[in-house]
């Protein structure tokens, strides 16, 4: 089972909560990134194309703790940047887990045999390791030989030393349903507890912007995959009714609140995959924030994306309003064949706005008012 019983059990009674109450937005997961600063340059990511004194950053235990406090979501998903370069991670790792709250830890794995005992194993606590595909893809899409590698060495070590351990697959144009279902195969055969998978959202920053999925690709693409899987019980993180969304099978609009993110720049408006603002409280993030003006057939930039980070949320949602059709859907597995669910309307959409260039001046100015060196290094440049 990719979640164990205590934690599906805690969320869901978190989640049953909310919804008894009738709140109109809450978060499920809170998405910190206690740095930017990675130790790959992968062609696909926008998180790491900032000036030095910006990726220097970090946020500190308290901030983190501070962080959870706010929110009060029952998960904590810290990524980056390459969250092992913090030096100070163990201890927020645990603090987090002294608040009871389920804490995945995502990482590209290049650290995490250096760094492992560090932590221990805990029924709330998981690794989730970035693998993009077999070892040619995912190389490929980190752009750096014998990752991969790496990567199963280490799971391989976590999961002997007692941890959960998960995958984090990130799919691009020209992945190859057979190569991806050969994969998925052998990640079961290996021992991974689960396996995350998302379509990539397109990064305006990004290196590489020839090979992000439009919502038709991907459709068909997890289409092909998920006829491959059937009967083989491959063990995805994902709700089911977002994974039947994947596959074309439900229109969802985005719930980006359900995934808060918290970032060395603030609460980032609206979500983990665009930044367009920063808050500087979870209040302030959830009161003054335009939802409305971000998502499918409202924003440009949103057009194309079926990320988890904004669709595991909503998918949750309709299981709790509709649970036979949950049911059903389980029961059979996301369907493969047939006609796909008509999808949201682009018409009305507003066109994008690029203003990531300004958020980058500002926190440069933040950091040289408060730090003398900064304001003369600036200068000497």
């Amino acid at each position: 089972m990719a979640i164990p019983f205590q934690v599906t059990a805690r969320v869901g009674a978190y989640i049953m909560k909310q919804h008894l109450s009738g709140a109109k937005r809450y978060p499920l997961v809170l998405m910190l990134e206690p740095l930017y600063r990675c130790n790959l340059a992968c062609a696909g990511c926008g998180k790491i194309d900032y000036p030095d004194e910006i990726l220097n950053q970090r946020l500190t235990y308290d901030q983190c703790m501070e962080a959870i406090d706010e929110c009060g979501a029952p998960v904590v998903s810290i990524a980056g940047g390459e969250p092992l370069l913090h030096k100070d991670l163990p201890r927020i790792v645990q603090g987090f887990l002294e608040r009871k709250k389920f804490v995945i830890l995502c990482t590209n794995a290049l650290l995490l045999t250096k760094k492992i005992d560090q932590y221990k194993p805990d029924p709330m606590f998981t690794w989730s390791i970035h693998l993009d595909g077999d070892k040619v893809m995912h190389d490929k899409s980190v752009c750096q030989d014998g990752v991969y590698d790496i990567a199963v060495k280490a799971i391989r070590l976590a999961k002997s030393k007692g941890f959960q351990c998960n995958i984090n697959c990130t799919l691009f144009d020209g992945a190859d349903p057979e190569r991806t279902a050969a994969f998925l195969d052998e990640m079961k055969a290996i021992g991974v507890d689960g396996v995350t998978i998302s379509p990539g959202y397109a990064y305006e920053r990004a290196p590489d912007q020839e090979h992000f999925l439009n919502r038709t690709k991907t459709k068909q693409l997890f289409r092909d995959i998920f006829a491959r899987g059937k009967g083989k019980g491959w063990s995805f993180t994902q709700s089911t009714m977002f994974l039947d969304f994947l596959a074309g099978n439900q229109a969802y609009a985005c719930t980006p609140w359900g995934n808060p993110t918290r970032t060395v720049f603030g609460w980032q408006r609206p979500c983990y995959l665009v930044g367009e603002g920063y808050a500087k409280t979870f209040k302030e993030l959830m009161d003054e924030t335009d939802w409305d003006a971000y998502g499918v057939g409202n924003y440009e930039k949103c057009a194309d994306c079926m990320v988890h980070s904004g669709f595991e949320a909503s998918a949750v949602m309709d299981t709790v309003k509709h649970p036979l059709k949950a049911l059903a859907v389980s029961l059979r597995g996301p369907r493969t064949e047939g006609p796909m669910a008509k999808d949201i309307s682009l018409d009305n959409q507003r066109p994008a706005e690029f203003v990531f260039a300004s958020h980058v001046e500002k926190k440069l100015a933040e950091i040289r008012a408060s730090n003398p060196r900064a304001r003369k290094v600036a200068k000497v440049d």
